[in-house]
């Protein structure tokens, strides 16, 4: 670790058009060229909006070379949401070589499980030597998922999730928690703007926390907005 260098770090609140894959693949490339970040984590589902019907987007879909270019330009993983064969929902590692399925939510809403299944196990990423555990929403609120993903050595819980505008200190107080916890940084991108699932008004506020369960940086609440941080070397707390 003693050569772990800072972790630059966006989370991003994309404008979205309900189900148009092509259109906000080219939007989130756009966000991970403006950002500039090793790092830039996606709301849930954001490459479709919360449109459960919407048909799986494949990791070798055509429609996310954009997505693809832009982080080969920039170096840049990107963690977006989409629907995947499974089905599920899912968080896409995009880098400059290509799309991978990262994670499947584990914790499902209950009209989502009237079409998807629970993912099986936390998943964690290996980033120039930071350990970036992944989650999904409803995963943040279950005590039991940031405990698992944390037993697996982590040094940020990075989550993309959905919250109605009257629902937004709900993150806030989840992030905390995970953050004072565990002790790590907990970066969170919440979707902004409508979609479907009665989203009329989501919460957006997308920000990150430091391991204190201060926050760090906050968007605000419109579509578009998004925040970057760097993220000091320390050492991993090894319990976790």
């Amino acid at each position: 670790m003693e050569n772990r260098t800072p972790l630059r770090l966006a989370v991003v609140q994309p404008r979205c058009v309900p189900r148009d894959v092509a259109t906000n693949a080219r939007t989130h490339a756009a966000a991970v060229r403006a950002a500039g970040a090793r790092v830039v984590v996606f709301p849930e589902l954001s490459l479709t909006g919360y449109e459960l019907d919407a048909p799986v987007v494949p990791v070798d879909d055509p429609r996310l070379v954009p997505l693809v270019e832009a982080c080969a330009e920039t170096g840049t993983v990107a963690l977006v949401g989409a629907p995947v064969a499974g089905d599920h929902i899912a968080v896409l590692a995009v880098t400059g070589t290509g799309v991978t399925v990262a994670y499947r939510k584990m914790w499902l809403g209950a009209d989502e499980a009237d079409r998807f299944r629970p993912g099986e196990a936390p998943v964690v990423l290996d980033v120039d030597g930071w350990r970036v555990g992944l989650a999904v929403c409803k995963d943040t609120g279950v005590t039991a998922h940031a405990e698992r993903t944390a037993a697996l050595g982590i040094d940020v819980y990075a989550a993309g999730v959905l919250e109605s505008a009257r629902d937004a200190s709900v993150t806030d107080q989840r992030a905390h928690r995970i953050a004072t916890a565990h002790r790590v940084w907990v970066a969170v991108a919440s979707f902004a703007g409508s979609t479907g699932g009665g989203y009329t008004e989501a919460a957006g506020r997308s920000g990150v926390w430091t391991p204190e369960g201060k926050v760090l940086a906050r968007a605000g609440t419109e579509p578009g907005e998004s925040v970057a941080v760097t993220l000091p070397d320390t050492v991993r707390n090894a319990a976790g």
